[in-house]
Parts: C-alpha cells; structure tokens; sequence
C-alpha cells in the first residue's frame, strides 16, 4: 500500500513504525479516557507482525511530513462469511476534520474488497464520536457479539 491523500501518505507497516504508531493509539485512547492496554486490546499494535501481517491482514501508518500522525489495519477472522476485523483506526487530533479518516476507510475497504472478503467487522467505544459518526455515514450497521471490553459498539458491513 502506498497512497497519497493530500499532504499524506498511506503506506504498509514497516517494523521502525512500532514505537510511534504504539505511541499515537496509546495518546488517543487516553485523550478519550479510554486505557492503553498493551498485554490485551493492544497487544496488536506492539505485534503486528505476529497479529496481523502473519494472519492475513495489513497495518498501515499515515505520515505527514515524515510523523505518523495515523494507523488503520485490518485481519480475518473466524467468524462470518469470509470476515475480516478493521481495527486501529486512530488519528492525532491535528489532522482531523480533513477527510482522512473517511479516505483510509475507504482504502481499507478497496483493500478487503479486492481480497474478496465479504464481511467487516469493528469494534470502537461510544466516546469516540467522530469514529461513530464516520463508520455510520459509510453503512456501518450494529452488531452484536463484540469482544473487547473497552469498546461498547460493534457494526457489520456487508461487501
């Protein structure tokens, strides 16, 4: 993945991105109040390689100006009909409110699509109110069943 949207860039993980992405997701978290948990929700983020690259899926960082400023990744999973989990969605609040959020989606998306999965998955917490919002306005439906005891909302996309 390399794709550019406006002054970004969207490109794969590469394992130098591990202390800044983890950095970024764990900044966010807190802003809303939500824990950093790296031995649980977390665990991903600090080994995405074991938790993604190695299952099928893609992390992906969003620089600007050579910073991380962004990350989005997705995984199969076991459940549903040929079903990936989007996860790690998360942006510093400097570049919000510019579209980023809805283009990474929608690269994720394309991606999966190609892939020829035909459910996503997402898990995020009511606090986090602009994810809401942007998962919503993209068919977002909710679901239930979530896993992650820090995110209260679950939301299916049929592809």
């Amino acid at each position: 993945m390399r794709q550019i949207y406006r002054d970004f860039l969207v490109r794969d993980w590469e394992s130098g991105d591990r202390r800044a992405a983890s950095s970024l997701i764990r900044d966010v978290l807190l802003e809303y109040g939500l824990p950093w948990e790296p031995e649980r929700s977390d665990r991903d983020v600090v080994e995405v390689e074991e938790c993604y690259l190695n299952r099928g899926g893609e992390f992906w960082v969003v620089e600007r100006l050579g910073k991380i400023v962004g990350t989005g990744a997705y995984y199969p999973l076991e459940k549903g009909n040929k079903a990936v989990e989007v996860r790690k969605m998360y942006l510093l609040p400097e570049v919000r409110g510019k579209g980023l959020g809805r283009f990474l989606l929608q690269q994720l998306e394309g991606a999966i699509a190609q892939r020829e999965f035909q459910e996503i998955w997402l898990e995020t917490a009511t606090v986090l109110k602009e994810a809401v919002k942007l998962y919503e306005s993209c068919g977002y439906q909710i679901a239930t069943g979530g896993e992650t005891p820090r995110c209260d909302r679950l939301y299916l996309k049929q592809l």
